[in-house]
């Protein structure tokens, strides 16, 4: 049998890291694929360094829209990343009847029911296990190894640069600014870590994973996003204090009255698994009805933990080329006319348990106040800690956990709390997951 032709879009990390794996490791792959994958062109606007890359050994061009059009291509591999160029380029490989993959999360999240709509019509496949958590199956999982289950949460480090920037703060107790400088430093940020820092990376995971989970479609807008820029290396050390270590976590989330998908620094007491997560790397933890708590773990990103997960779709594409589209596993897991409109819930609504840190003069009476306003919010405390005053300072800080109650009930409280005289500064609020 022939092998199939492949055009490669962008050759740049993780297109050269797949370029290189598909070579390697091209015997491997035929006898799992029961046919050889080729890559036939490559399209790169640096044609110089593509050419360098590939050893002379493609096909090189500088227009992608040639590869899309190209009568001999089966599949396109499109590693552009963005929402513009990129977008344009998918539809239209679409169009010419070639399946494609991707590792372009940001282009799902905001595209992808367009995009998944259209490879329907046209009887092909989009496959973009690289899109989440790099080189772990974490797609795959939830769209065919959990498929018995009802999903219950997900909740994920799924941003190699914020962990490992988390990581460094909680390790040398240095505030967030100073990390950032010497993740940028070492290759682990990049120059514009905004996506990353920001936690919009992440949101687009957690909506790919929780369109999969809960079979609704993608809704990235409708996601609560906060990142890491005003996290200070205080917090760090009360929570390791108090159990706990701080994750920038995906959660995603089916309750009764619709999802929630939220993307936050995170509590997590330090016995778990997911707490234990340090460097660049990433896990995903998964709860399901009937298997219960099953944790994926490895290397979120990279040349070659990437490519794996490229050259595992197109391993799967191939065996599913001549397949009846009918009988192909759906993009989002379940049938496209069985999605749900289940709301994703406001920020307000969700649930959860809370830090919270004022910094307060330090006199008499003070607790009892915060406390009252806590207890007439509904808002019942699981711990406390009060730091000792500094000779000189009678102002201390006064760390509280609460139980599980509504954000808004606590968003309510702090306002009251922050009215307060003898509370000298706006309240440091953080969500606490206990994930078990």
């Amino acid at each position: 049998m022939n092998p199939i032709k492949v055009g490669l879009l962008g050759i740049g990390t993780v297109g050269s890291g797949t370029f290189n794996v598909l070579k390697r490791n091209q015997e491997e792959i035929r006898r799992r694929a029961g046919r050889g994958i080729e890559i036939a062109v490559v399209a790169d606007l640096n044609t110089e360094r593509a050419r360098e890359l590939t050893n002379g050994e493609v096909e090189i061009v500088s227009d992608a829209n040639e590869v899309v059009s190209r009568p001999d291509i089966d599949i396109v591999i499109e590693l552009i990343g963005g929402y513009g160029i990129a977008r344009e380029l998918v539809l239209k490989a679409i169009e010419n009847g070639k399946h494609v993959v991707t590792a372009n999360k940001a282009l799902l999240a905001v595209h992808g029911n367009e995009i998944f709509e259209a490879a329907r019509k046209k009887g092909v496949i989009v496959a973009f296990e690289a899109a989440v958590a790099g080189g772990i199956p974490i797609i795959k999982a939830l769209r065919e190894g959990l498929t018995a289950n009802r999903i219950q949460w997900i909740a994920g480090i799924i941003n190699g640069t914020t962990n490992f920037i988390l990581s460094e703060m909680r390790d040398k107790g240095l505030d967030f600014d100073v990390v950032l400088k010497e993740a940028q430093q070492l290759g682990y940020a990049e120059a514009d870590p905004t996506f990353d820092i920001e936690g919009v990376d992440a949101a687009h995971k957690v909506t790919l994973m929780s369109a999969i989970a809960f079979g609704m479609p993608v809704q990235f807008d409708k996601a609560h996003v906060e990142g890491i820029t005003k996290l200070s290396a205080i917090d760090i050390k009360y929570a390791e204090e108090l159990g706990y270590r701080i994750k920038l976590l995906g959660i995603t989330r089916r309750r009764d009255d619709g999802v929630e998908l939220r993307v936050h620094p995170t509590l997590v007491p330090a016995s778990r698994l997911i707490a234990n997560v340090e460097g660049a790397m990433n896990a995903v933890l998964v709860q399901g009805d009937a298997v219960g708590a099953t944790l994926y773990y490895g290397k979120g990103a990279g040349a070659e933990p990437t490519a794996s997960a490229v050259i595992a779709d197109l391993v799967d594409v191939t065996r599913l080329h001549t397949a009846d589209p009918n009988h192909r596993v759906p993009h989002l897991a379940f049938q496209p006319d069985e999605l749900s409109s289940v709301p994703v819930l406001p920020i307000e609504e969700i649930n959860s348990s809370y830090y919270l840190r004022m910094r307060v003069a330090d006199e008499t009476g003070v607790l009892a106040e915060i406390t009252r306003i806590l207890a007439e919010g509904g808002i019942s405390i699981d711990a406390m800690l009060q730091k000792e005053s500094r000779e000189g300072e009678p102002q201390t800080d006064i760390i509280i956990l609460t139980h599980i109650t509504r954000e808004k009930h606590v968003n309510a409280a702090i306002a009251k709390i922050e009215a307060l005289p003898t509370v000298l500064s706006a309240v440091t609020r953080l969500r606490m997951e206990e994930l078990n």
